[in-house]
């Protein structure tokens, strides 16, 4: 029966490292974003617990089920299959002590192969290779998250966070938690837990007592504005659902006699319009030339309110986030490794990037900063070219990338939005990020590229059993 050892040295306590991966957020920030996968249920850690885990794409996902047993508090458990895609498969977790400021996680894997002992010779082949980049992906995420979250070692404020079932909010919500902080997710629905928040922008509906019990909203709700093509009903929906739902969020907080202390919220760096190769900082004016400028300026608008009454507000405005699973990288990675990528238009427009990791790391360092106000770039200390955004997708995938895609066709396909997301040059820097001492994980594109679309496999080698 194959086994793999998967063994990484971290600079924190075991009893902090069992502490992480025991808090609710674990299973999903441990899950690589390439991989389709989806918690349909979790009892928790502890012997004969279990999870409910469906693999794929729906309606012909499979059901894994998997049962947790010898767990020892502070130092270990495990988990078996019951049911799943393989004949056999058991995963200890173990958190062992170096010193009272490190550690050593090991992830043990024993697993058999349908068809075993006839499969075993190829599993070297067909389950290791994916296994070897899941668990160095859940390996640097572990890392990377227990040590931002030491930089922050003080009292964890109580955070409601909107927009909680979208690319960010999904990934921050999960890595709060884990670093344990109480989350109060913001709800369009009747709230049905203690961690919940009713909210509904379209009939203004919103629970001011209950935001009146967090320390800090996190406010990402809106509609995704990638689309092949704007409509004038697809603009009004990006338009009303960030104006509307930031005012309506800015007044209930402003009406409480004891507000939050913080209320941060999305902004783009679509707020500087088209800039050429000119660089662009938070002291520069934002533009309203374009669509998602005239959006951005009514959105950092919105928040007045909770600025005049006194609630330290900031306008966290977002570059293009790099994540396997959602936004620009989810449509653009797939045709590099198809053969099919192409540069848009002349490929010299500035792209304000910026690692989804980071971006969650800029919000936490947001949340504790109490002299940042206003607005703050969050982006990667170095924006790139278009060109070099996609020929570097195409070095990771060892795939060409010659083609340009002319300006005009692109505007013909996709019209306004083409500009916006294609076309149009922001070269943003993070000024005020840098100043109050933010550090960047994934500050370079090709690693942060890499770690996104799991085509490493530092910080370490497997051994094999």
């Amino acid at each position: 029966m194959p086994t793999l050892r998967f063994p990484s040295v971290l600079d924190v306590s075991a009893q902090a490292l069992y502490d992480w991966h025991a808090r609710p957020g674990a299973f999903e920030r441990l899950t690589p974003p390439w991989a389709p996968v989806q918690l349909a249920a979790f009892e928790g850690i502890e012997n004969g617990e279990r999870a409910v885990i469906r693999l794929g794409y729906e309606p012909l996902a499979l059901t894994w089920i998997a049962e947790h047993h010898s767990h020892i508090a502070r130092r270990q458990f495990c988990d078996r299959q019951v049911q799943g895609p393989f004949k056999q498969w058991n995963h200890t977790h173990r958190f062992e002590p170096i010193s009272d400021t490190r550690s050593r996680l090991v992830d043990d894997i024993t697993y058999d192969l349908p068809l075993a002992p006839l499969s075993t010779a190829l599993a070297p082949y067909l389950a290791e290779p994916e296994l070897r980049r899941q668990f160095a992906y859940r390996h640097r995420i572990t890392r990377h998250d227990l040590d931002l979250h030491a930089r922050y070692d003080t009292a964890r404020p109580t955070v409601a966070v909107s927009g909680s079932s979208g690319l960010v909010g999904r990934a921050l919500v999960a890595f709060l938690r884990t670093g344990g902080y109480p989350v109060r997710r913001l709800v369009r629905r009747s709230a049905t837990r203690p961690d919940e928040i009713t909210w509904n922008p379209s009939t203004g509906q919103v629970d001011a007592e209950a935001l009146a019990s967090v320390d800090a909203v996190v406010h990402l709700a809106g509609e995704n504005v990638f689309a092949p093509r704007w409509t004038a009903t697809k603009k009004a929906r990006i338009f009303d659902s960030r104006v509307r739902g930031t005012r309506l969020l800015a007044d209930a907080l402003a009406s409480l006699n004891d507000p939050p202390d913080t209320f941060i919220s999305a902004s783009a760096v679509g707020a500087y319009g088209d800039r050429g190769d000119t660089p662009v900082t938070e002291a520069n004016a934002p533009r309203t030339t374009d669509f998602l400028g005239e959006v951005c300026a009514a959105w950092e608008g919105a928040t007045a309110p909770a600025e005049s009454a006194g609630i330290r507000t900031v306008n966290l405005r977002i570059g293009v986030v790099l994540a396997a699973n959602g936004g620009a990288l989810q449509v653009l990675s797939p045709l590099v490794q198809a053969g099919l990528g192409g540069t848009p238009g002349r490929g010299t427009a500035f792209v304000p990037w910026i690692a989804l990791d980071d971006l969650l790391g800029s919000i936490v360092h947001t949340l504790h900063d109490d002299t940042l106000a206003g607005p703050v770039n969050a982006t990667a200390p170095a924006p790139v070219r278009m060109r070099t955004l996609v020929d570097t997708l195409g070095t990771i995938f060892s795939r060409p990338t010659p083609w340009r895609i002319p300006e005009a066709l692109i505007r013909a396909v996709s019209g306004e939005a083409a500009d916006a997301m294609a076309l149009k040059s922001i070269r943003a820097r993070p000024a005020r990020l840098t100043a109050h001492g933010f550090t960047w994980t994934f500050g370079e594109l090709p690693a942060a590229l890499r770690h996104a679309l799991g085509r490493t496999l530092r910080p370490h080698q497997p051994q094999r059993m």
